[in-house]
């Protein structure tokens, strides 16, 4: 009786209190009282018995006087009812309280699609959510987001804390009715809520640090500061957070806690602009062409406001090599603006965590120098441990590498640190795509759309596994009506709309979509890069315009030319002259530049793009008239790392492979790509 009466109590105090906001000494010394009580409680009542003269010891009572048996049927009564009671709020708790909330108050809606936190939270876990902008000029919106983002970014550096990234807290509101949904979905047990207001050059910020489990206020603070003061603020904020959930931090965590990046508040302010232009193209690739370069910009303008400024450098070299590897801006230019961005923020900071992770972009983007890039990764790792970013990296060099399970395990890894990260899902799809695990994928590629904030561009993706996976156009189709024509959507997938109709075999269609583009090139999944003229020429001559046709390979044949005197060493630029030729009717120099180009991106660099040049060279062969090397060549490609781009239902689809279609050769190599790739490159 006893201790289903404690129970009772401390159910109580721990459901109820908090709900007044009472403090948590309180309740932990309810349950301390509770469990010290149940021994002199267990004295008393084997030495005590109650009778209808009161209270006796048990020894002075005769035994036709007791009424032991009577009070044990009552207990028995009671101790069943407090029983049922008890197994009434198990039931509740699993099935009720657990029970995931929909979405009807603007936070995004727990689903087998979404991936959450498993078990209960850390105590020393949060999320910064957005802050609020209370500006009565909109364009102040870049201000509030950039707060959080440095609050953000000092706290991630904390190793004792688990912190969740950007991409996944930006979903949400400023101040979500149900915290406590938020919290699970992200897996955190506090949350970090927030205003800011910027009228000119004063600022008024107004914090809140909750315990979403109980609903609980670890932490608050209003701040009312000029601007050129603000940056002590967010250093203050970051150590108040830290101190509210108990982080141990060692010295060097607290002086970056403590580090201000710059005291120029006319620097500051173009640094936060620009990264509200790249936090843009970074969440969606489709968006990186348009939204770097104004970020680009003002990355530089904050650099010459503050030649001090190493964040800025590092945010400046990201942004380079960003646009060099998605734009894409296949350039010497661009990635000698990368790496001297780099090392001037390295110059200026040593440890700048930052810093060391464009430099591994700069090493795995710039030169698929893997080895270098991972050393700058662990160095990056040592002051950003809390970086999703990173961990998705790892994972993608690996895949580059050859190494399947590491890189499916690394970007599932990279989920439960960024769990809301549509990225992270989209490249664990990928993954899965690329070794022909196609109903894999498109599990993970729905779990994206359910966490992006853009699905419709995601889904265009998803539905290109489909076509890879069993050759049906009706998803794509769909995906790509839904797109806004004009939109930074449709304008990014207009290289998509050119597929389906090739696919469709509807010529006149594909062209309008490669004229419709003003993108001087488009990249395949794998990232090799073609310029868009070569696809309008391809357009123009199934459609029988063999004078157009012409003219279009005529041009890219100059422009990869003269390209080809200043970077002999581009694979690319090999790839598109020897398209040229072989439309140009030169089948010599066609498949000796094919041949080079394959030479220099082979499967043993890069098992992803090494595979996709195969896949090219087989074109070319097949452009030619040499339909037994195309067949070897597929045959090779097919045991890699090409899911995404080479399955049996693309050669059943693609017109490219009509020439083949009546070889028995072509047959074996459909039944070849039902296999999954297991292959281990480099190991």
């Amino acid at each position: 009786m006893y201790a289903a009466a404690a129970w009772l109590l401390v159910q109580v105090a721990t459901q109820v209190f908090p709900f007044f906001h009472a403090p948590e000494w309180i309740v932990r010394w309810i349950v301390v009282a509770a469990v010290a009580g149940l021994a002199p409680f267990i004295a008393f009542a084997w030495f005590y018995e109650f009778t209808p003269e009161g209270l006796k010891r048990q020894k002075d009572v005769e035994p036709d006087e007791s009424i032991v048996h009577l009070t044990a049927r009552r207990l028995d009564r009671w101790i069943i009812v407090l029983l049922g009671f008890i197994a009434l709020m198990l039931v509740v708790n699993v099935f009720v309280q657990r029970k995931p909330t929909a979405d009807t108050d603007g936070n995004p809606a727990l689903s087998d699609a979404a991936p959450t936190g498993s078990g209960p939270a850390p105590a020393k876990s949060i999320a910064v959510l957005p802050f609020e902008n209370l500006s009565k000029d909109e364009n102040n919106a870049y201000f509030a987001t950039g707060m959080q983002d440095e609050i953000l970014t000092r706290l991630a550096g904390i190793r004792d804390l688990k912190v969740i990234s950007r991409t996944s807290t930006a979903q949400y509101a400023s101040q979500p009715p149900n915290l406590k949904v938020v919290a699970e979905q992200l897996g955190v047990a506090t949350v970090l809520e927030g205003s800011v207001q910027k009228a000119g050059e004063q600022v008024h910020i107004n914090l809140q640090l909750i315990d979403a489990r109980n609903d609980s206020h670890l932490w608050a603070q209003s701040y009312n500061r000029d601007l050129k003061d603000i940056f002590a603020v967010e250093a203050e904020v970051a150590q108040n957070v830290a101190d509210a959930l108990k982080a141990q931090l060692v010295p060097t965590e607290a002086a970056r806690v403590a580090a201000v990046s710059t005291q120029n508040p006319v620097a500051y302010e173009l640094y936060l602009r620009a990264n509200s232009h790249a936090n843009r193209a970074y969440d969606q690739d489709v968006l990186v062409p348009s939204e770097l370069p104004p970020a680009i910009t003002l990355y530089q303008q904050a650099l010459g406001a503050d030649p001090q400024f190493a964040l800025a450098a590092a945010a400046l070299a990201r942004a380079h090599i960003t646009m060099f590897f998605n734009a894409p801006d296949r350039t010497e230019a661009r990635l000698t603006q990368a790496k001297a961005a780099a090392d001037r923020a390295l110059a200026l900071n040593p440890g700048l965590g930052e810093a060391h992770h464009a430099l591994a972009l700069y090493y795995y983007w710039g030169h698929r120098d893997y080895a270098a890039a991972v050393e700058q990764l662990q160095l990056a790792r040592q002051t950003l441990p809390n970086s999703g970013d990173v961990v998705i990296l790892l994972a993608a060099i690996a895949r580059r590498q050859g190494h399947g399970a590491e890189a499916i395990a690394g970007f599932q890894q990279a989920t439960l640190v960024d769990p809301r990260s549509a990225f992270a899902l989209d490249q664990l799809a990928f993954t899965y795509a690329a070794l022909r695990r196609y109903p894999e994928a498109d599990r993970a590629f729905a779990q994206a759309v359910a966490v992006t904030r853009d699905p419709k561009d995601e889904q265009v993706t998803q539905a290109l596994n489909t076509v890879a996976w069993k050759g049906d156009l009706a998803p794509l189709r769909a995906a790509l009506a839904a797109l806004e024509p004009g939109s930074d959507a449709y304008t990014g997938n207009l290289a998509s709309l050119f597929l389906l109709n090739w696919w469709s075999r509807d010529y006149a269609a594909a062209l309008s979509a490669g004229n419709t583009s003003t993108d001087n090139d488009w990249a395949d999944q794998a990232n090799i890069s073609l310029p868009r003229m070569l696809y309008v020429a391809w357009a123009r001559q199934a459609s029988g315009d063999a004078a157009k046709a012409t003219e279009a390979y005529l041009l890219v044949q100059k422009n990869a030319s003269a390209a080809l005197q200043q970077q002999p060493d581009v694979p690319e630029l090999h790839l598109a002259l020897a398209f040229a030729d072989a439309g140009l009717n030169l089948k010599e120099e066609a498949v000796s530049e094919g041949k080079r180009g394959a030479e220099l991106l082979p499967v043993s660099r890069d098992v992803l793009s090494g595979a996709a040049m195969q896949v090219y060279l087989a074109q070319i062969h097949v452009r030619v008239g040499d339909n037994n090397s195309a067949l070897e060549v597929l045959r090779s490609a097919m045991q890699q790392f090409s899911g995404q781009f080479l399955s049996p239902a693309l050669l059943k689809l693609d017109p490219n492979w009509d020439p083949l279609r009546n070889d028995p050769r072509f047959a074996q190599l459909l039944a070849l790509g039902d296999v999954p790739v297991e292959v281990k490159v480099g190991q």
